[in-house]
């Protein structure tokens, strides 16, 4: 997966803003994210961050463990940018890193997450990222990961027309809206749940679970 999209300077400028409109309980998903993390992570847990441009999910993580460490990847060094700017004073606790899952130290690491990132990638980019993710965790650590998921049945379309009129951007005409959905649902390459947890166990992860679903967003924990 290379920068693409997230190398556009007006993409990067909204990005805090337009995913906390667009993205159904961001906040509430960071949360849980955080709960669920500690429940195993030690008081100096070290944790990798997969799609960690921006830096809302380690600005959140770290904000609320002072004792925590993170190293994050993203192949936009434009977004990674944006993540130092965004976690500003907790910087010291953070290592950013340009590129994908193979490029993040070798760890091993107590958690990791994958937020908003897999519905960009191929089937072949998700198992070698989640493959990777794996590798680099100790023994029972939980992976989250959150992102767009497909409906099992022939309804995705409908799915994915909710979520564009959930929250469209300003002055975008109905008609536009609908247009929006169908891109997406045909241009994501998004997996059905069951493909989901397939892949996570072909990458070696178990005991997996759905841990937050909203519209077209699905959570899932697993643990190495």
């Amino acid at each position: 997966m290379s920068g693409g999209h997230f190398a556009e300077p007006a993409t990067i400028a909204s990005y805090a803003e337009r995913t906390r409109r667009v993205v159904p309980g961001l906040d509430v998903m960071h949360r849980l994210v955080d709960q669920i993390l500690s429940e195993t992570a030690p008081d100096g847990a070290r944790i990798l961050v997969v799609g960690a441009g921006g830096g809302l999910e380690i600005d959140h993580l770290a904000t609320h463990h002072p004792n925590w460490s993170f190293d994050g990847v993203d192949p936009s060094p434009q977004m990674l940018a944006l993540a130092r700017e965004t976690i500003g004073e907790n910087a010291r606790r953070v290592n950013l890193h340009e590129g994908v899952a193979g490029c993040a130290p070798e760890g091993p690491f107590d958690g990791a997450t994958c937020l908003l990132t897999l519905h960009f990638l191929s089937d072949e980019e998700r198992i070698a990222t989640l493959s990777e993710i794996r590798r680099r965790l100790l023994p029972a650590a939980p992976l989250l990961t959150f992102h767009h998921t497909a409906s099992d049945g022939p309804d995705s379309l409908t799915w994915f027309q909710r979520y564009a009129r959930y929250s469209p951007d300003p002055g975008t005409e109905p008609a536009d809206v609908m247009r929006s959905a169908a891109a997406m649902s045909r241009r994501l390459p998004t997996l059905g749940p069951q493909e989901e947890e397939a892949l996570l166990r072909n990458a070696g992860f178990s005991d997996i679970g759905l841990f937050y679903a909203a519209l077209t967003f699905r959570g899932w924990v697993a643990y190495a």
